[in-house]
C-alpha cells in the first residue's frame, strides 16, 4: 500500500488538511496526518498529534504554549516533525509527503522534508514558493508550488492548485513505492561506476561535457551541478559527505559573484569541501571572466558603465576587472592552499568561458593575467598542481585533458589506499 504524509498545522489549517486527505484517500493512497500545530485546538484529527511531535523534539506541549515564544515554539515542532518523518521512513510507512502553508507552516514542513533521503517524494504547497526558495529547499529535491493565493479556506483558486498538488504527489508515491527510489546521501557512490561531480555553465558547457563524456568513456558516473549558487552549495554538500570519488570543479563564477556582489553566489564555503574531505579535485577558472546580476534594470549603479552582456531575460553579465580577477586569484588559492587531498589546477590560457574566447566581447588578456599571476602565487609553495593549456576552457581536448588528469589522481589515490 502506498501512505502519503501529510505535515502541517491543523489548529489554521485543519479544513485544508482535511480536503487534501479526502483526495489523497479518493486517490488510491492511505494518508497519515501530522499535526504540528500548537496554540488552538485542531479543527480535523490526528494519526500524529502534536503532543507526540513536540516530544520527538524533546520537550512537551505545553512547555511550548507556556513559553509564549513562537519562534522557539516553531524551531521546536520543526525538529520534531523532522523526527516524526524519518522515523516513519525507517519503518517503510512514508512513500511521499505533502505540505501546505505560509512562511511558518514552510518553515516546519521544509525541515522536516529536507532530512529524507534524495527520491522520497516531497511536495511543498505555499504562499512564499513565488520568492527565493533556496532556504526551504536547501539541497534537497523538494518540489514547491506556489499556492497564489494564501492558504486560507478552499476556494475558487485555491482547490484546483491543491488538486493538482495531490495529484502530483499521489502519481510520485505510487511510482516510488513501487519502485523503491530512495536513496540515502551515504549511500551514493556505492554503484557499480564511482561518482564524479562536475560544475558547469552555459558559458562552460562544451569544455564540461567533453570532460563528462571523457569520464563516463573511463567508467564514471557524472553529476553536473549548474553552478545557481543553490547547485554549488549541493555539491559542497555532497563533497563534504565524500560521496564523490572525485571532483571536477571547472566552472567558479559562483566565487566571482561572492566576492564581487552577483546574485549567483554558493556562499564563503564554495571550493572548500573536497579539500577539507581529502577527496581528489581538478580546478579550472571557468566563467571567472564575469559576475552575474538580474535583467539589465535591476544592475547596481557602479556595474552600468562596466562591460555590460544581457546573457538571456533573467541574467546580465558584467566582465571582471584586471583588480577583481587577481582579488579572485587570491581567493581561490587560499581555498585551494588548504586541501587535505590531491588537487590541481589547470589553466586555459586563451579564455575562461564563450564570452572570453578568442573575439570575444570579453576577452581580455590583461584581466586573465592578473587572475592567473595571484593564483601561480598563492599557490607557491602549495601541495597544489598548475597546469596551462594553451587553449580555451570550451576547447573539447580541454575538457578531455582535466578528465584524463583527474582519473590519473583518483587511481593513484587508489592505489595507495
Amino acid at each position: 500500500m502506498t501512505n502519503v504524509v501529510l505535515v502541517g498545522t491543523l489548529d489554521t489549517k485543519g479544513v485544508e488538511y482535511g480536503w487534501l486527505r479526502e483526495r489523497l484517500l479518493r486517490a488510491g493512497v492511505e494518508v497519515m496526518l501530522v499535526d504540528t500545530g500548537i496554540m488552538g485546538d485542531p479543527r480535523v484529527p490526528a494519526d500524529v498529534p502534536r503532543e507526540d511531535v513536540a516530544r520527538a523534539a524533546g520537550t512537551e506541549l505545553s512547555e511550548l504554549r507556556a513559553a509564549a515564544d513562537r519562534g522557539a515554539a516553531v524551531t521546536t515542532m520543526a525538529r520534531g516533525a523532522e523526527a516524526t518523518l524519518l522515523r516513519l521512513h525507517e519503518e517503510g510507512r512514508l512513500h511521499g509527503v505533502l505540505a501546505l502553508g505560509g512562511s511558518g507552516g514552510t518553515s516546519i514542513a521544509t525541515r522536516a522534508m529536507r532530512a529524507l533521503p534524495l527520491g522520497v517524494p516531497k511536495v511543498m504547497v505555499s504562499s512564499m514558493a513565488s520568492g527565493d526558495v533556496a532556504k526551504y529547499v536547501g539541497s534537497t529535491d523538494i518540489t514547491m508550488m506556489y499556492s497564489v493565493v494564501d492558504i486560507a479556506g478552499i476556494n475558487t483558486i485555491s482547490a484546483p492548485v491543491l488538486a493538482n498538488a495531490v495529484d502530483a504527489i499521489a502519481g510520485m508515491a505510487k511510482g516510488f513505492s513501487r519502485a523503491a527510489r530512495g536513496v540515502l546521501p551515504a549511500q551514493l557512490g556505492t554503484g557499480a561506476r564511482p561518482l564524479v561531480a562536475a560544475s558547469m555553465a552555459g558559458v562552460t558547457t562544451v569544455g564540461v561535457d567533453a570532460a563528462r563524456e571523457r569520464l563516463t568513456e573511463l567508467g564514471y558516473e557524472v553529476l553536473v551541478f549548474h553552478v545557481s549558487g543553490t547547485g554549488g552549495r549541493t555539491l559542497e554538500t555532497l563533497a563534504g559527505q565524500r560521496v564523490f570519488a572525485g571532483v571536477l570543479d571547472l566552472t567558479l563564477s559562483e566565487i566571482a559573484d561572492e566576492q564581487c556582489g552577483g546574485i549567483l553566489s554558493a556562499g564563503p564555503d564554495r571550493l572548500t569541501a573536497a579539500g577539507r574531505a581529502g577527496v581528489p579535485q581538478v580546478v579550472s577558472l571557468g566563467a571567472l571572466d564575469m559576475v552575474k546580476f538580474g535583467p539589465p534594470e535591476t544592475l547596481p549603479e557602479r556595474a552600468r558603465f562596466r562591460r555590460v552582456r544581457v546573457h538571456n531575460p533573467s541574467i546580465t553579465v558584467i566582465r571582471t576587472t584586471p583588480a577583481e580577477c587577481a582579488e579572485i586569484g587570491r581567493l581561490v588559492a587560499g581555498k585551494l592552499r588548504g586541501a587535505t587531498g590531491p588537487t590541481a589546477v589547470c589553466i586555459p590560457k586563451r579564455g575562461l568561458s564563450t564570452l572570453g574566447a578568442p573575439g570575444g566581447p570579453y576577452h581580455d588578456p590583461a584581466a586573465d593575467r592578473a587572475l592567473f599571476t595571484a593564483l601561480r602565487d598563492g599557490l607557491r609553495g602549495s601541495a597544489a598542481q598548475l597546469y596551462d593549456y594553451d587553449t580555451h576552457i570550451n576547447d573539447p581536448a580541454f575538457g578531455r585533458a582535466a578528465a584524463d588528469r583527474l582519473h590519473a589522481m583518483i587511481r593513484t589515490r587508489r592505489a595507495a589506499a
